[in-house]
């Protein structure tokens, strides 16, 4: 199977939308910092002096042993007692408008093609389902493991002899995110992506 390196030129052809350098760094910052902050559960959690499982009785007299006064075990200087300033369950999502998600996408995309990386193949299917012919046929295309591959749909068996590469993943057209296209060292994408990917690029 032949591929070809997808020049700025033939993506302009393709009605790929390439924005210009000055107005893209900070919406491809703002939309990854996003994403990463969304997958975030925020579920970290402390318990403090009054939560925590305590008797609340005092551990000795107030006067004449010498130590400092206590008034419980709850205290955070006692082992078992409550945390000071500890993670409480927060909300750390954070949202970007639709033009700023577009715009970092397509200022992705521009970048890896300017760069050389993105592969352009009329189709990629696996008839076996086997891994082995996968990963055979992604170094044979892209010369390395470590590729996005991005098309309309796949098959079944496809999706089957991909799904134990982790160093590979399959993505939709219409699912493939900014992300993604910025962390593999090569960019497939099939002649049935390209329609797709115009639409998702355009201002």
């Amino acid at each position: 199977m032949s591929a070809n390196v997808l020049t700025i030129e033939a993506a302009k052809a393709a009605d790929l939308r390439i924005p210009e350098d000055q107005e893209t760094s900070q919406a491809v910052h703002d939309v990854i910092v996003a994403m990463r902050a969304n997958r975030r559960s925020g579920t970290a959690n402390t318990k403090t002096r009054g939560e925590v499982a305590q008797s609340g009785k005092k551990p000795f007299r107030q006067k004449g042993t010498g130590n400092a006064r206590q008034g419980g075990n709850a205290s955070p200087i006692h082992r078992g007692g409550g945390i000071v300033f500890g993670p409480r369950p927060r909300d750390y999502s954070k949202q970007v408008n639709r033009k700023t998600k577009r715009l970092a996408f397509a200022a992705a995309l521009s970048d890896r093609i300017a760069s050389g990386d993105v592969l352009a193949v009329d189709e990629l299917k696996i008839d076996d389902g086997k891994t082995k012919s996968f990963v055979s046929k992604i170094k044979e295309i892209a010369g390395t493991e470590k590729a996005l591959v991005v098309s309309s749909a796949f098959t079944d068996k496809t999706y089957l002899a991909a799904r134990n590469v982790a160093a590979s993943q399959l993505s939709t057209a219409l699912d493939v995110n900014t992300e993604q296209i910025l962390a593999y060292d090569k960019v497939v994408l099939t002649e049935s992506a390209m329609q797709t990917l115009s639409k998702r690029t355009a201002v």
